[in-house]
């Protein structure tokens, strides 16, 4: 909004809604703050010494605005764009010129209506000089100014899911127009989203919103963050279900004279008149809403009690809502949590951090949204997930914790990346196909429609990274002295659930000490806003890997700029700080396929299990060795890949070209083979097999020490 410029428009997010009530002979009776402040006129219009305020709204007439603007020397000029609600029916949209003339102790405002449709321009009747309008008689005076607080409840109170903004909204439409003091209680349950119970004595309340028609709230009484517990005549008035007043508040104060807590919660000093609303909604007490007038005020009566009644149920309704979305939203964040791995791994491949940071705004979040998992794969191998869901709430939650699922089961298969993208794809299809039948009437979409995912795989000892995507974009990568963070050959599929579409796969060579960071939710969205957080990502990113820092304090640091600006979706961060197995920890041989080699291969493994030490897992180890190495002499052909990990679990890897893979059975008493795998599998503490490029790897894990 500009003070200078008639022409230009001011934008809807800018300023709050304003409403502005004149009644039928077109005298102001009172206006939202807003209003006042877009009309530049006291914020006191319609109460006890308000300035004079007269308004006129002009038909579309450009000679005459001409003059009039002309004629504003000092005045304050505007453009708003506003929706005219006559009290008689219709609506009438169109832009608004504003003019605010000073003219001694009173403001005259002038708009003139700039119809949308030129066409059709909107016939606005001229109000006059308001200041000689007639009165009104008290009776319709008193209705009147009913109808205009009702009427501001109706379009101030209500339009958040936030418990605290609808008390505030609340105090807003009540003060100055209906008292000079509001505050607002809410149970401590209530605030948690809980069912509110019983109202007891004692039990804790807190103060949410406060308002005084001076803008100085009385620093002796409770203020907002206050917990107040509540005495037995107070509380058995808020159970009763009816508002309470007392229009003369000296008899009460000699009363409770000496009772400090009692005079701070109900007796502010300039405070004449009292009134007491019970918030409830479906039977229960949510808190309480107290209202008072100074000495310069009419005091409360039974038709104020009546009208705040009814504001107070339309203000409890709205707070019931938002209650219930309250407690819908930690239910989802804790089951999503649930659903996320330990925040914090350091095993052998790399250290990891992750963090889930649910939207702080009502209107995005409540739960789902981004996600992310580090799996711990065979051969000291590890996969890092992230990805995304559409939607939120319980039920983006639950299919966050389906892909998961999913993701896992098919990690466990040991498929390549891209592989394993297509079996993920092909499942999102038939998981939305299903809930399509099960929900054919369903308004919203399957929660896993569009739903992204990047899985990449890492490999300690060779130090390779294997990464697709579907619908993701890529992490964020840092090598110590490089200042690029980026990982160009990355080419994401299409998002999960489209079917039929190829994952390309994309192969790195990291250095032991680079950091990865993976990101979703609200940093994997194409906007302005997330372009600027990557920038932080990048940053914190590259400072981390040059530093040499824990993860951790790399996350936290991302984070803490990051949650400056409160996040507008959910916000999920993976950092990875890879490590690689040391030479000494490892031994590889290549052998022939020829069966004489295998007596070769067990000595191969004595040796170097007597080097490292563990004299105690020769035996078994020679056996698992013998057992693989003959089957794939047998069954597979040449070359025959040998390989030994010392981890946390002595690791054997037997590898061959064949793209079989082994079955374990049980051989029948007349079988002359077939108990190799059975053996293999009492001799070890896990085994399995994994495709490889060039054939199958099997292997197998032994517990040190359990020789």
């Amino acid at each position: 909004m500009s003070d200078n410029d008639p022409e230009e428009p001011v934008a809807a997010a800018d300023f709050p809604t304003a409403v502005l009530v004149l009644d039928a002979v077109g005298k102001v009776l009172t206006c939202t703050r807003s209003a006042a402040a877009l009309l530049g006129a006291p914020e006191t219009i319609g109460g006890p010494g308000a300035e004079q305020l007269d308004a006129e709204l002009l038909f579309e007439d450009p000679d005459l605005w001409a003059r009039l603007v002309a004629g504003a020397v000092g005045g304050a000029r505007r453009s708003a764009r506003a929706r005219l609600l006559r009290l008689d029916g219709g609506r009438l949209e169109a832009d608004v010129d504003i003019i605010t003339l000073l003219e001694g102790s009173s403001a005259r405002v002038l708009l003139r209506l700039r119809p949308a449709d030129p066409d059709h321009p909107v016939p606005v009747a001229v109000a006059g000089d308001l200041r000689r309008a007639p009165p009104l008689p008290p009776a319709d005076q008193r209705a009147a100014e009913r109808l205009a607080l009702l009427n501001a409840a109706a379009a101030e109170i209500g339009s958040s899911l936030d418990m605290a903004r609808d008390a505030e909204q609340l105090a807003d439409v009540l003060v100055p127009a209906f008292a000079d003091l509001v505050a607002v209680d809410l149970t401590e349950p209530v605030l948690r989203g809980e069912e509110p119970g019983e109202l007891v004595t004692g039990a804790p309340m807190r103060r949410v919103a406060v308002r005084a028609a001076d803008g100085r709230w009385p620093p002796g009484s409770y203020s907002v963050g206050d917990t107040i517990r509540l005495q037995s005549i107070e509380s058995v008035h808020l159970r009763g279900g009816s508002a309470v007043f007392l229009p003369d508040l000296r008899e009460l104060r000699a009363v409770l004279a000496g009772e400090e807590e009692r005079v701070r919660l109900i007796l502010p000093p300039q405070a004449a008149s009292l009134m007491m609303v019970p918030l409830q909604a479906r039977g229960s007490v949510l808190g309480a809403l107290v209202l008072w007038r100074t000495a310069e005020r009419r005091p409360f009566d039974q038709e104020d009690a009546v009208l705040a009644e009814e504001i107070g149920s339309r203000a409890s309704l709205s707070m019931e809502n938002a209650r219930r979305y309250t407690r819908e939203r930690r239910t989802a964040e804790a089951l999503q949590r649930s659903l996320l791995p330990r925040p914090v791994m350091d095993v052998t491949g790399a250290e990891t951090s992750g963090a889930y940071v649910p939207a702080s705004t009502t209107t995005a979040a409540v739960g789902g949204g981004g996600w992310f998992d580090v799996i711990q794969l065979p051969s000291t191998r590890l996969a890092f997930v992230m990805g995304t869901v559409a939607g939120h709430g319980v039920s983006a939650t639950a299919a966050m914790g389906r892909l998961r699922s999913a993701v896992q089961t098919l990690a466990d298969l040991d498929l390549s990346p891209d592989e394993l993208l297509a079996h993920l794809d092909d499942l999102v299809v038939r998981f939305i196909e299903d809930d399509d039948r099960q929900q054919p009437d369903a308004d919203a979409p399957s929660a896993l429609t569009g739903a992204t995912c990047l899985y990449a795989t890492y490999d300690p000892v060779s130090r390779t990274c294997v990464l697709a995507g579907a619908g993701h974009p890529p992490p964020v990568l840092a090598t110590r002295g490089h200042s690029g963070t980026g990982i160009g050959r990355y080419h994401p599929g299409p998002v999960l659930g489209t079917g039929g579409h190829p994952f390309a796969p994309v192969e790195l060579r990291l250095e032991a000490g680079d950091v990865l960071a993976l990101y979703g939710g609200a940093l994997a969205k194409d906007t302005d806003r997330s372009e600027r957080q990557l920038a932080v990502v990048r940053a914190g990113v590259r400072d981390g890997a040059d530093s040499g820092r824990p993860v951790t304090e790399i996350g936290r640091g991302i984070l803490g700029t990051l949650l400056n600006e409160p996040p507008d979706d959910d916000l999920a961060l993976l950092v990875v700080r890879v490590k690689e197995v040391s030479a000494d920890d490892t031994a590889v041989w290549e052998l022939p396929a020829d069966p004489s080699l295998v007596a070769r291969a067990r000595g191969l493994v004595a040796s170097r299990l007597t080097a490292w030490g563990l004299e105690d897992l020769v035996f078994t180890t020679e056996l698992i060795v013998s057992e693989l190495v003959t089957n794939s002499v047998r069954y597979a052909g040449g070359p025959v890949g040998l390989r030994l990990i010392r981890d946390r679990v002595l690791i054997c890897e037997v590898s061959d070209p064949s793209q079989t893979q082994p079955h374990l059975r049980r051989a029948q008493l007349t079988d002359e083979g077939g108990r190799g795998l059975f053996l293999v599998a009492q001799l070890t503490h896990r085994w399995g097999s994994r495709y490889t490029a060039a054939g199958k790897t099997i292997w197998t894990e032994q517990l040190l020490g359990s020789g």
